[in-house]
């Protein structure tokens, strides 16, 4: 399965970005600095909204 690429919004200020779903770094939000994802290892543990998945 090819990774993948996913939208996510911030629970806090509403901000979409746009996250790797394999990170291998925690991934904080550009504008209120919220961590968004971390990583496990594989697939990141996103902790917010998924709004979209990119191919």
């Amino acid at each position: 399965m090819p990774s993948k690429f996913v939208k996510v919004k911030c629970n806090d200020c509403e901000n979409e970005q746009v996250i790797f779903a394999h990170a291998s770094t925690v991934v904080k939000c550009l504008v209120c600095g919220r961590t968004l994802a971390e990583p496990t290892g594989g697939k990141a543990l996103i902790k917010t909204t998924v709004v979209e998945v990119l191919e």
